[in-house]
């Protein structure tokens, strides 16, 4: 299981860098709220490890997404995320096939987030669990939840242990890496590290349990001691 942490600037990337991905985002703009392009290039430049990129929460604007999405591919990113913040199976497809086109055609190599949100009913869009499979079959490489509104409710709120072990597995059936996120704590480390998605996302967490402070060296060692 893999930390990722998700500095919004370069002085609070510094302070990640014992992160096994540095997931660069813009939290002012959104739970995956897309950051400047400079910010970006700058903090690959700090660091060895892979950089995440958030194009947004993105509605469906396929080809715009499809263009952030290269964008972000073009400057540096290893990882490109996006979550989708519509409803419906049929443009989710035809969203998450433009992204991952934006990507692979040009950098086959890079991996692609596709993000859905455990408070799905709450904000009206597509339920993770169906987003997973459209994933897999448009050639993404990883799928993931988070949380859409940040006001306190975690992963947890919305779904229990065995159904994301469950969504864990069946992605490992699809071909999908997993990555779970959303306003988590660190008493939640014990029961991730049984479920074992491949990948975590934190920010509240290794800032004090306030999404708004900066990231803190500390917390993001601390984090990282209690997921190996």
């Amino acid at each position: 299981m893999e930390l990722l942490v998700s500095p919004s600037s370069v002085e609070e990337a510094k302070n990640a860098l014992a992160a096994d991905i540095i997931d660069v985002k813009k939290p002012s703009e959104g739970s995956l709220g897309c950051n400047f392009p400079w910010v970006i290039d700058a903090i690959k430049g700090i660091s060895d490890k892979p950089v995440s990129v958030a194009i947004g929460d993105s509605d469906f604007k396929p080809g715009g997404a499809s263009m952030a999405a290269y964008g972000a591919a073009c400057v540096g990113a290893d990882y490109i995320k996006v979550g989708l913040m519509f409803d419906g199976a049929l443009q989710a497809e035809e969203f998450i096939g433009a992204v991952v086109k934006g990507v692979k055609w040009k950098f086959p190599e890079k991996t692609v987030v596709i993000a859905a949100y455990a408070d799905y009913s709450r904000v009206n869009t597509i339920s993770p669990l169906d987003m997973a499979p459209l994933a897999a079959k448009a050639g993404a490489d990883i799928a993931m939840i988070d949380t859409a509104i940040k006001d306190g409710k975690s992963l947890f709120d919305y779904f229990n242990e065995s159904e994301l072990q469950a969504f864990t597995a069946k992605n490992r059936a699809l071909g999908l890496k997993t990555a779970l996120a959303g306003s988590l704590k660190f008493d939640d480390l014990k029961v991730l590290k049984s479920i074992d998605p491949d990948i975590i996302g934190v920010r509240g967490m290794v800032c004090g349990g306030d999404r708004s402070d900066s990231v803190r060296a500390d917390l993001v060692e601390k984090a990282i001691s209690l997921i190996r």
